[in-house]
This record gives C-alpha cells, structure tokens and sequence, in this order.
C-alpha cells in the first residue's frame, strides 16, 4: 500500500508539469499499481493436475499447453498433414488479476464443434472465431479459438472436459529426441532466404516473427507466445520440396500488400480473418499454402514479412 501511494504521489506532482490533470493521472498510476500488486501467483502444478496434461512456460510469463491432434488423418492436396504442421490444439495461460487470461485455439472435425461449444460455454470459456484454416484438406477441420477470465484451474477443467467429447489423445509421455532420421530440408538455406531461424519439432520446421508493436486486449498486454507471432511452418514433401501454411499476423493496411506478394511468389491465401475481439491495434490473420521449393518459398515469404512491421531477425 506504501508503494502504491508514493506512486500516486509522484504521478500528481508530474501531472502539473505535463499539462494533464492530476486526479486523472494520480488515478491511473494508483489503477496500474494496485494491478501489479493485485496480479496473483499461479500454482501452475494445479493446473496441470486439473487438465490432465503438463504445459510449459513460454517467453512473457505465459504458461502453453499443446494438445496435437494426432488421431486424424488429414490429407491437403495430396499432402499427409502432420499434426505439428496444422493439427495443434493449444492453450496458453498468463496470470492477471483475478486468475488468469486464457487464449488457445482447438482443431476439432465437424461433428465434434457442436458438442465442443456447448461444454466450453457452460463453464464459462468463450470463443472469438471458428473457421477453416486450410483448404482442400479431407477431411474437414474446424479452428475453434477460445478465450477465458478467472481461475485457470475451472478453465483448465472445462477445457479438458470438452476434449474428452473429441478424439483428442491423452497425453503421452515425450518421445525421446532422435537424430537417426535426416529432417528432409536444408534448414539453413531456408534460415538464409527467410532471414529468421526456426525449429524442428513433430518432423516440421517451425518459424515465429513476432510484431513490433506491442498488443493489448482487454487492458492486458498479449505477448507474442500467447499466438500473436506470424508463424510459419515447413513440411519436406521430398526433393527439396516443402509444403508450408500457418498464418500472417497483419494490420489492415498491410493485408493488400501481404496478398499481392505470396501471389507474385506462388503462395496461394487460404483463408483472412480475426482471432481476438478486442485487440488493439486491430488484427487480421492471414493462412497461406504452397508446395514448392523450399527455398524459393522462403524467399518468397520474406518478401511477405518485409510488408509488415516485424521484428528484426536478430543477431
């Protein structure tokens, strides 16, 4: 409480100087304080428990679940989707007061969106889009994305308990690293043309570039781990050929110039859409697919990236 009033203090001497009127600023440094403090410490091992899975703590204090999709079988133009190049149902949680704030996106098949909707809506957990992501896939998959407010152990619950109505497996143990099986791709001339690094992981090269901006909803900053990176995915479909999809993370004024650049290098857009509802700046996410050349693909996506206010490749 100290250190809440000598914030409120030093907000209303700085207010006479700058022009704004004090009580409005007292009020927003005593608001933002009592947030910090009031922002609470999450066990996360009980979240674990209540969502029968472990998740992992990501950059930005955000907690991740992911949740493959590897019971379905999922064919897109003739390429076997791997569930870690599009199948990935995940879930990510940040402390915030009053629990925490949950994001996530569920891959679900068409008889299971309604069922799914129903149990995630009785426990409190709301959605913010549902859509295709690919096309041309058999058979058809829904992304249902989610969102909640409150203790992350009922959300984790009710999460749980609307996948139990999927085909969604329970987690297994983690499958050791193996190194025997060659990737399929040149990762470093993908990481040159692309001007960014990724990683392998379920047999896919996965590629994030978060914004510059930073982004806020509902008062909160969102940091990029929480699902708002452009994130690009590499699948070897042989002879150095990669299949690639995933989504652009854009303004609207850069959403023209996005799709007039993966057009001009072979990169057909599959689907434009929102995935929050009140996000500032507002988003638009832009799913792509091509089955190419891994390189020239690449090449052509950094043309793509260098349309958009990204982060800087780094060092």
């Amino acid at each position: 409480m100290r250190n809440i009033m000598m914030i409120a203090a030093s907000a209303a001497m700085l207010a006479g100087c700058s022009g704004q009127p004090a009580d409005d600023k007292t009020a927003s440094a005593a608001d933002s304080a009592s947030s910090v403090a009031s922002t609470p410490a999450i066990d996360w091992t009980r979240v674990d428990s209540a969502f029968g899975r472990k998740g992992a703590m990501q950059p930005g204090d955000v907690y991740r679940f992911g949740m493959p999709r590897s019971d379905l079988k999922v064919t897109a133009a003739g390429v076997a989707i791997r569930p870690a190049f599009a199948l990935g149902s995940w879930i990510a949680f940040k402390a915030h007061a009053g629990g925490a704030v949950a994001m996530g996106d569920l891959v679900l098949t068409e008889d299971e969106l309604g069922p799914v909707i129903a149990k995630l809506q009785a426990g409190g957990v709301e959605q913010t889009a549902i859509h295709h992501h690919i096309i041309r896939e058999s058979p058809r998959v829904l992304y249902v994305h989610v969102h909640g407010h409150g203790d992350p152990v009922t959300i984790a619950t009710t999460v749980r308990d609307a996948l139990a109505l999927t085909g969604t497996p329970a987690a297994a143990p983690a499958a050791p690293a193996s190194t025997s099986e060659p990737f399929g791709l040149d990762t470093t001339a993908i990481a040159s043309a692309l001007g960014r690094s990724g990683r392998v992981t379920g047999g896919v090269l996965q590629v994030n570039v978060p914004r510059a901006e930073t982004i806020r909803s509902g008062g909160m900053e969102v940091p990029p781990s929480m699902g708002l990176s452009t994130a690009i995915n590499f699948q070897p479909t042989g002879n150095g050929k990669a299949a690639i999809i995933r989504d652009f993370v854009l303004l609207g004024t850069e959403v023209n110039q996005v799709i007039r650049t993966l057009g001009e290098n072979g990169i057909s857009v599959t689907s434009l859409h929102s995935h929050l509802l009140d996000e500032e700046p507002r988003l638009f996410f832009m799913h792509f697919w091509a089955n190419a050349d891994a390189v020239t693909l690449a090449r052509g996506l950094r043309a793509a990236l260098d349309k958009t206010n990204s982060r800087p490749a780094s060092p």
